[in-house]
């Protein structure tokens, strides 16, 4: 990502960029590894994720890793979505989330927009008395909490009706912060702890853009300040975001993702790399620009087999390169051709008319409106039966 490699005109920002994300990535690995986490709730262990023909899930359709507790769901990662259908005037969002922010949509627009709602059931009333569409969705992450949802109530008089199906289209996203949408709705590019959580918007990121252009399901399974091998600025080097990619919820160590068998994603798009190479090798860490591009290379190998061992042939990898680990990208995907594996392709994210205005040079609101549509005009060009 260019953001990452924009020169800035005085010393004192770029100190400040790097002690703000070297804070932001030190604040998300203790909450995923748990240390400096007391007095964080904690998830109690529940069972596999799979749909309940009495719980929550028989209300609504869900893509995104959720585990099934039957009067709630719980989840970690942004962008996860709940969407539903009511009769009436109102209806009732039941959550319990201290961390993050959501927006509630009622047939395809935003209605409100809750700032860590804690223990509630929000009303959105006044509505015209007939069928209605309703979308929640996780706007940030917060790896250091659990979230719940805790399903749909209407209004007296309403009901709630049939859980909608799934779309037949399914795109997983795999990435740091640039996928998160970190702070793409900012106004500034310096942002406070707090700013960043209220202007990241998952569901205005370019992997939440583009999939809605393709009308397909999707996850974003993505983590700020992590890399493949190496995080930014090299921080908390005992970890990566491999360490947490199995999860599904990010602060329970050895929690694991039970796929309920509907989760069959047609293309997996990757997107690692920037927290990798972002920043110079630091004395005392363990690289040299020679050895970390290697290992990155490795690591970006055993984990697209490991993909392709969990979702089997049919699926397309796309492997996103830019910046300056693009040609590490492009050999990854070569080595996997010439292993013959034909469904990895590469593409290089062109950052032409980006503006990067989003909190510490990441990409605005702007931005991930064109890499969207970048993005889907290649996917267009890939021989895809989807």
């Amino acid at each position: 990502m260019k953001a990452m490699y924009v020169p800035f005109t005085a010393r004192r920002q770029r100190r400040s960029r790097t002690e703000a994300l070297l804070a932001v990535t030190a604040l998300v690995v203790a909450s995923l590894t748990g240390v400096g986490t007391a007095g964080t709730a904690q998830a109690a262990p529940v069972g596999p994720g799979t749909p309940s023909a009495t719980g929550v899930l028989a209300q609504v359709h869900t893509a995104g890793r959720v585990k099934d507790a039957g009067s709630t769901v719980q989840y970690s990662w942004p962008g996860v979505y709940f969407e539903g259908a009511f009769r009436g005037t109102g209806v009732g969002i039941v959550l319990n989330d201290a961390a993050a922010d959501y927006d509630v949509q009622i047939d395809g627009a935003t209605a409100a927009t809750l700032v860590t709602p804690g223990r509630t059931t929000h009303w959105i009333n006044g509505l015209q008395d007939r069928a209605h569409t309703v979308r929640v969705v996780k706007r940030n992450d917060s790896t250091w909490e659990t979230s719940e949802f805790g399903g749909l109530v209407a209004a007296p008089g309403g009901a709630v009706l049939g859980r909608p199906g799934a779309r037949h289209r399914q795109i997983e996203f795999i990435g740091d912060s640039n996928t998160v949408g970190y702070g793409n709705l900012s106004t500034s590019r310096d942002c406070t702890w707090d700013q960043i959580r209220r202007s990241t918007n998952a569901d205005v990121s370019y992997g939440a853009l583009a999939a809605r252009k393709l009308n397909a399901d999707y996850q974003l399974n993505a983590i700020s300040g992590l890399g493949m091998v190496r995080n930014y600025d090299g921080g908390s080097p005992d970890v990566t975001y491999r360490t947490f990619y199995d999860r599904a919820l990010l602060n329970t160590p050895g929690d694991v993702w039970q796929n309920p068998g509907t989760w069959r994603p047609q293309l997996v798009v990757v997107n690692l790399g920037t927290n990798d190479f972002s920043t110079a090798v630091n004395p005392g860490e363990p690289w040299t620009p020679d050895s970390l591009a290697a290992a990155y290379r490795t690591a970006y190998g055993e984990f697209l087999r490991k993909l392709r061992a969990r979702y089997g042939a049919a699926t397309t990898f796309v492997a996103v390169g830019h910046g300056p680990f693009a040609d590490h990208v492009q050999q990854v995907v070569k080595a996997r051709a010439a292993a013959g594996d034909s469904k990895v392709r590469y593409w290089y994210l062109d950052g032409s008319g980006l503006d990067f205005s989003g909190c510490h040079w990441h990409y605005s609101a702007h931005d991930d409106r064109l890499i969207a549509d970048r993005l889907t005009s290649f996917l267009a060009g890939l021989p895809m039966r989807w």
